[in-house]
């Protein structure tokens, strides 16, 4: 049986915590800051967990 690879694109875009949690970056954080409120950039900077549902793809491409 062959091993399974990891998906580079899905390494670099995804960090696995201590506890096994998936996390991401949030969306809406690259260009266009003019029109956004501090608060809200400050809020994008933070990353957050996968979403349940996309959680078993995600592993699956991770390897893990």
């Amino acid at each position: 049986m062959p091993k399974i690879k990891t998906s580079k694109t899905a390494a670099k875009r995804f960090k696995i915590t201590g506890t096994g949690k998936i996390m991401r970056r949030r969306a809406n954080n690259s260009h266009m800051f003019f029109h956004k409120s501090k608060s809200r950039k400050r809020r994008l900077d933070q990353p957050t967990e996968l979403a349940k549902a996309e959680q078993k793809r995600i592993r699956r491409m991770l390897a893990l």
